[in-house]
This record gives C-alpha cells, structure tokens and sequence, in this order.
C-alpha cells in the first residue's frame, strides 16, 4: 500500500503538537512525514545564535526534530540531549550570582544544529544529519534557506495611543505586542523557498496548517512567495487544526477570524477540514461559516488535554486525524 505522504507547516510548541499526533497515527496509516518549518524566531536561545553566528535560528528545527524522534532508548535519550537547556551557574568572578552569558540558557541541541549548519554548509543537509542521530520518523526541512524577520503593523502599540498604528519588528516583539495586529510582512519580503519544501509539497496528499501561533508560526509560509504559490498549486487535500485558545498576538481576534486570516494573506487558497475542538470552538456557526468559505467542512472534536490548559493531547489529536488522513486513501 502507497504511504499517505503529509507535510505539516509552523514551528514551535504548536507544530510540536501536530508532529507527536502524526506520529501516532503514522503505524495505522503509513504515514510519510514532512516538516516545514518557520525561520523567523529571534527570541531566546535562538535569538542570541541568530545573532552572534548567523545563519538560521534552530530552534524550531529542534522542536520538530525532537517531536518525531524515533522510540528507541537511545534515541530518546538524544532527543533528551537535544531539549537539555544550560542552566546558569555561579562564577568565581560574580560571586554567588549566576552567570548570564555564555551557555547560559542554551538548548543543547540548537548549538548541534548550528555546529552541523557551519560544518555542512547546507542547512537541509545539517537537518538529515541531525534526523538521523534522533533516528527521526519524517523529515525536518526550513521553510527558507535564509533567515527571515517578521515585521507587523500593530494598531494600538502604544498604550497611551490606542488608534495609532506603528510598526512591530521581529519574531518575539510580534509574539507579545499588547495591540492589534493589522498586516504582517517578511523581510526580505520574498525570501526563497527551499526547493526540497516545495518538492514535497508537489508530492503531497495532505497539507496540514496549524496549530500554532498564527502570525508567527502559521501565516509566515504563506508569505513566502513560492510557497504559497505551490501549496494553492498542490493537488493535495489541506487540513487546519485550530488553536484551543487565543495568544496575545492574536488577541481580540475570534475563531471564525483566524480562518479568514488565512484567506486574506491568500485569497486563492483553498481547504478541504477544519478540526477543531469541540470546548474551544463555543458556537459552531460562524466557525462553520468561516470554514465554508474556504471550502472546508467543519470537524469538532475533542482534542484538548483534560486540565483545562490550552495544550492539545496528542493521543485525542491522532485519534481525531486518523480517520480525515485516511479518507486520502
């Protein structure tokens, strides 16, 4: 039987998700797994590499390495490794306060990733490597070859001025803005594609979107010209899983809205399933109609953990997934 090839897009805790789901379903279904994944982060650990070293931030990458790793012991204690983050430590010349630089609050395995991009020269050659030392079931690939920022124009930035719009840069500063995100935008504006993302997408049977942070983690490949270009072009079916909760960059905005951001930022796109969760979604109508307009169908279902936190279960997640993924057959 032909595996049921699916790429599924973001980064972050939201992809996370979505790959440990995949996973699941992957025995029943013969899945064949790829990951396309943002660029854009400029926070944190991966912010300071960016930074200091260049070259694309890992961290995401690491994300969605570790979320397909393989189940054997070993393996699992290298996706361990990988998600090690340094602590800080008391140094001789700071007495008993902690150092702050450094290792200091680096992922383990974002300093892998960049030792393999400057190694290798090739960021989709490092990310096979570091697939096959986590013994990975799909494949991790980077939306682009080259980093990106993400820059918003954000009504009510500033607080004492709640109807002006000014301009938001960066990655983390969109992720936490208090205001209202109005547009968003890559710089540079159109970043290439990487060809072995665009391929798999032209292989596909399912697109899958979400969940994540919309602004940061979703609607940035769609912003990708190329990328946009061949997923509207793909003949394969495309699903969104919706989030359990609104982020503060999308604060203000409804379920039904975060759909018709999609179609805003690309009015050709078209989709197949929504799934969303049956608590979070609250009144299905505008959610419906909002799915409508894209083509899709609405899927309700419960896909949250049972303590009340916005988090999907990945078990409820892949048992909800398994029968829309198997329909491609």
């Amino acid at each position: 039987m032909t595996a049921i090839r699916v790429v599924a897009f973001g980064g972050g805790h939201g992809l996370s998700a979505s790959l440990r789901a995949l996973r699941r379903c992957a025995p029943e279904l013969d899945l064949d797994l790829t990951a396309v994944v943002t660029v854009g982060d400029d926070g944190g650990s991966s912010g300071r590499l960016r930074a200091e070293r260049g070259g694309l931030p890992p961290g995401d990458l690491r994300q969605a390495l570790v979320a397909l790793a393989g189940d054997h012991p070993a393996t699992q204690r290298s996706a361990g490794l990988f998600q090690h983050r340094f602590a800080a430590v008391p140094t001789p010349t700071a007495g008993d306060r902690a150092a702050t630089g450094g290792l200091t609050g680096h992922a383990v395995g974002n300093l892998v990733l960049c030792g393999l991009m400057e190694l290798l020269g090739d960021p989709v050659a490092a990310l096979e490597h570091a697939g096959a030392m986590l013994g990975t079931v799909g494949r991790v690939l980077p939306m682009s070859c080259e980093p990106v920022g993400i820059e918003a124009r954000v009504r009510g930035v500033d607080p004492d001025r709640p109807a002006e719009v000014g301009i938001v840069s960066g990655q983390h500063q969109v992720a936490v803005t208090t205001g209202r995100v109005e547009s968003l935008r890559l710089n540079p504006v159109a970043p290439e594609a990487c060809p072995e993302a665009l391929a798999a997408i032209g292989a596909a049977d399912w697109l899958l979107f979400g969940p994540g942070s919309w602004y940061t983690s979703v609607l940035p490949h769609l912003l990708v010209p190329e990328l946009a270009a061949a997923i509207v072009a793909s003949p394969a079916r495309r699903l969104v899983t919706l989030n359990l909760a609104a982020e503060k960059e999308t604060f203000g905005l409804s379920v039904a809205d975060h759909l018709a951001e999609l179609r805003w930022y690309v009015p050709k796109l078209r989709v197949d399933c929504v799934l969303g969760d049956v608590k979070a979604v609250g009144d299905p109508d505008p959610v419906e109609r909002a799915a409508e307009s894209l083509g899709a169908r609405l899927i309700l279902a419960p896909v949250g953990v049972n303590d009340g936190t916005p988090c999907h279960d990945s078990a409820a997640l892949a048992a909800a997934l398994v029968p829309v993924l198997g329909a491609a057959r």
